[in-house]
């Protein structure tokens, strides 16, 4: 029978595997384990057996898993990758480390204002709509550049790079060209002078793909915990 333990190490040998294939250190790749509708005693096995890195697609969902897993806390690294509203910026302001999914100014500008000043900068990528879907959010292409230096300027935050989740396709080749235009945005915000260096890309469908094409993080949860019920 699988175990959480069993299965992040079947996932681990898929990202070396992915990593030798592009000829990059295994170790420029971080996985974020992703606990969306599971349990805190999951995320908690996925500690035991060495994980650090936690993603959360919903605030209050995570906040209870922090609250239950406080022992834990200050050896973990907690990212949300979900939708952010504005009336939930405070919290995530004041609770996570990273922020995936910023897809507008205001919601940059909030998360700036309400960072304690006792923290570190919150680390932050903007999520970018890659694929033009009219059901996902996220910039248009068009507006990265000028958002991005916005951010990057404002206080108590660190603009790290961008995050995308393109259209589900079958074939290896497909899935690489949504992260191969990712990595050339944030090449182009290089080559402005911004410091950004992550490119969060790659779910447990297409992780292989995005790592070919420079992810810097995967976020992984089916693959993990199973499907979702």
């Amino acid at each position: 029978m699988a175990t959480i333990a069993g299965n992040i190490q079947q996932v681990r040998a898929r990202i070396a595997a992915a990593c030798a294939a592009a000829q990059r250190p295994v170790e420029s790749v971080t996985l974020l384990v992703v606990g969306k509708t599971f349990g805190a005693d999951v995320v908690r096995e996925a500690f035991d057996a060495g994980e650090r890195c936690f993603g959360e697609n919903y605030v209050q969902e995570a906040v209870e898993k922090m609250e239950a897993l406080s022992a834990i806390r200050p050896r973990s690294e907690w990212h949300l990758i979900g939708p952010l509203q504005a009336n939930k910026t405070r919290v995530v302001a004041e609770r996570f480390d990273w922020v995936h999914s910023v897809d507008r100014l205001k919601i940059a500008q909030r998360l700036a204002e309400q960072r304690p000043a006792s923290l570190p900068p919150l680390q932050v990528c903007l999520q970018v709509n890659i694929s033009g879907e009219a059901s996902k959010s996220g910039l248009e292409t068009s507006e990265v550049s000028e958002v991005a230096q916005a951010v990057a300027a404002l206080p108590r935050l660190r603009l790290r790079g961008l995050m995308a989740i393109p259209e589900p396709v079958g074939d290896v080749e497909a899935q690489r060209r949504p992260h191969a235009a990712l990595r050339e945005l944030l090449q182009r915000l290089q080559r402005e002078g911004l410091a950004v260096d992550t490119l969060s890309m790659g779910m447990t469908a297409d992780l292989e793909a995005a790592i070919a094409e420079g992810a810097t993080i995967v976020r992984v949860g089916t693959a993990i915990f199973g499907t979702r019920s």
